[in-house]
C-alpha cells in the first residue's frame, strides 16, 4: 500500500550521498505532478449540511435561505454565523514570486495556494479557498491596486485573508492597503508567517547554546518581504540593533543606502538600515566574524563554508532558501555548524510557515478579530519555542513537528488569551473552550482525509524512473 512506504527510506536506498540531495529534489517534483494529476487537485467542495428529502432544498435554498440574507442585511456581523464566511480564509496571491520559481503566470500559483489551503483545513480545521489573481496591467507589469481592490471586493465572502507569493515591492504595499482598509485580519504569510517561525526556531537554538538574543550577533542574508520582516520580529524579541547585520544584493543596510533612503516602496528596509550595522559593512563574509546566527532567505549558495568557520563557538545556521537551501545541512555541519535549520522537511529542523498560520489564523476568525497585531505573532513564536520541552530540545529538534496537533490548539489557546487580555475584539474570548473545539474539528478532518483512497503504488516507481533518467541532467 502507498501509506506503507516510507519515502526517505527508499530514496536512501536508492541514491548514494553525492547525490541524494538533487534526486530528492527532482524525486517528490515528479510524484507531485503525477499526484496532482491522479486527484486533479487537491480540493474540493463538499457539503457539511444533511439532505434528508427534496423539502430539504426549501431549507437550504429557497424559500427559506431569503430569511438568512434579511439578517445579515440588518447585521452583516451575521454572516460570520449564518455563512460560511466565519470559518473561510481566502488564500491571495498574484503568482509572481511561486516558491523558488518566479513568475508562473495568474494561474501557475493555484497548486501552491491549493496546498495552503489543504494546509490549514488538515491541521487547523479551517475552510481556506484559493484566490490567484491576475495583477498584470496593459503593459503586462503587476500592480498592487489591482491586488487590493479585488481582494477588498471579495472581503465579504471571507474572515481574514492570506497573502502568498507575491512579489516585491507590491507584496508590502498590499499588506499595508489592506490592512488599514478592511475590516478583516490581513496575513502576509511569505514575511510574517516565516519570521514567525525563524524567531521561535532562534529562541530555542539560543537555550541550547546558552545566549539570549540580546547578547547575540546576528548576520540575516536576504532583505525581501521575508528577510525584513524577520528583522522586524528579532528586534522586537530583544536583539540588539548594533550586533544586527542585514544584507540583500547590493551589500549591508546601513545608514550610506541613500537607494533605500530615496524609494518609499522600500520604506522597511530603509528603516532597518538606520538603525542596524553601525560599522557600516558590506561584505556578508566580514561580518560573519564571531558571529552567533546566520539566517539566509536569499538564493542557494549564499552561505558558504568559510562564512561559516569565521563564526563564534556553536554557530547556529539557519539556511531557508526552498527547494534549494543557502547550504546544505551536511555541508553547514563540516564547517563547524552546531544547529542546522531549513525549510524543507527532509533535513532536521524544518522551519515551515505551517507551524504558524494554521493555528494564527483560527485563533483571529473564531475571535472574530479585526486584524494581526505584531503581540499575536511574538506569542505565535513564543508559543511555537515552548511547545518543545525542555528534555527534547536538541541541536537536531529546536522546533515542534507540523503534525502535532496539539500545537495548533496551544496556538489558538494562547493567542485567543492575548486578544481577549488587549480586548483586541468585540466577541467574549473562551480560549479553553476554542482550544478543545479545534482539537475536536482537527480529529474530525483528520478521520475523513484518512479514508481517502490511497493512489497506485505503480507512481512511485515511476517518479524514482524518471529521477535516474534525469539525475545526470539536472
Amino acid at each position: 500500500m502507498f501509506n506503507q512506504i516510507r519515502l526517505e527510506t527508499l530514496l536512501k536506498q536508492e541514491f548514494d550521498s553525492q547525490v541524494l540531495n538533487k534526486a530528492k529534489t527532482l524525486f517528490y517534483k515528479r510524484l507531485s505532478l503525477l499526484l496532482h494529476r491522479h486527484y486533479n487537485g487537491k480540493l474540493e467542495i463538499m457539503p457539511k449540511v444533511p439532505v434528508w428529502s427534496p423539502e430539504s432544498f426549501s431549507v437550504w435554498y429557497t424559500p427559506g435561505v431569503s430569511e438568512v440574507s434579511c439578517q445579515i442585511r440588518e447585521n452583516n456581523f451575521l454572516s460570520n454565523s449564518l455563512t460560511l464566511r466565519g470559518k473561510t480564509v481566502a488564500i491571495v496571491s498574484d503568482s509572481t514570486r511561486v516558491l523558488g520559481d518566479g513568475d508562473c503566470t495568474p494561474s501557475g500559483g493555484l497548486g501552491v495556494m491549493e496546498g495552503k489551503s489543504l494546509l490549514l483545513k488538515y491541521l487547523a480545521g479551517v475552510d481556506a479557498f484559493p484566490l490567484c489573481i491576475d495583477s498584470r496591467n496593459s503593459d503586462g507589469k503587476s500592480e498592487a491596486k489591482r491586488i487590493v481592490d479585488t481582494v477588498k471586493a471579495c472581503s465579504p465572502s471571507f474572515a481574514a485573508i492570506n497573502l502568498e507569493d507575491i512579489s516585491q515591492p507590491n507584496c508590502y504595499q498590499v499588506l499595508h492597503q489592506l490592512q488599514e482598509e478592511l475590516d478583516i485580519p490581513v496575513w502576509h504569510d511569505d514575511a510574517q508567517g516565516t519570521a514567525c517561525i525563524i524567531l521561535a526556531g532562534i529562541l530555542n537554538s539560543l537555550k541550547l547554546v546558552e545566549k539570549k538574543i540580546s547578547e547575540a550577533k546576528i548576520v540575516l542574508i536576504g532583505a525581501g518581504a521575508a528577510g525584513s520582516q524577520i528583522a522586524e520580529y528579532l528586534l522586537k524579541a530583544g536583539a540588539n540593533p548594533e550586533k544586527f547585520y542585514i544584507f540583500d544584493d547590493k551589500g549591508g543596510l546601513h545608514k550610506d543606502r541613500k537607494d533605500l533612503e530615496e524609494n518609499p516602496l522600500f520604506f522597511k528596509q530603509w528603516n532597518l538600515a538606520k538603525s542596524t550595522n553601525p560599522q557600516k559593512i558590506d561584505s556578508p563574509m566580514l561580518a560573519c566574524e564571531n558571529a552567533d546566527i546566520i539566517i539566509g532567505v536569499s538564493a542557494p549558495n549564499t552561505i558558504t563554508a568559510n562564512m561559516i568557520k569565521k563564526m563564534s563557538e556553536n554557530p547556529i545556521v539557519f539556511a531557508c532558501a526552498n527547494p534549494v537551501p543557502e547550504i546544505y545541512p551536511e555541508e553547514a555541519k563540516k564547517a563547524g555548524a552546531f544547529i542546522v535549520a531549513t525549510g524543507r522537511s527532509d533535513f532536521p529542523n524544518q522551519l515551515n510557515n505551517s507551524l504558524v498560520f494554521p493555528g494564527l489564523l483560527r485563533a483571529v476568525i473564531e475571535t472574530a478579530s479585526s486584524k494581526i497585531t505584531d503581540s499575536m505573532a511574538l506569542v505565535a513564536a513564543e508559543t511555537i519555542a515552548s511547545h518543545v520541552k525542555a528534555e527534547d530540545l536538541t541541536p537536531t529538534n529546536i522546533v515542534p513537528k507540523m503534525e502535532d496537533s496539539s500545537l495548533v490548539s496551544a496556538l489558538v489557546k494562547n493567542i485567543s488569551t492575548e486578544i481577549k487580555q488587549n480586548k483586541l475584539n468585540n466577541l467574549e474570548v473562551n480560549p479553553e473552550f476554542l482550544a478543545k473545539k479545534c482539537d475536536e474539528e482537527i480529529t474530525r478532518i483528520r478521520n475523513y482525509t484518512n479514508s481517502i483512497p490511497f493512489p497506485p503504488k505503480n507512481y512511485i516507481q515511476e517518479a524514482l524512473q524518471w529521477t535516474k533518467e534525469n539525475l545526470s541532467n539536472s
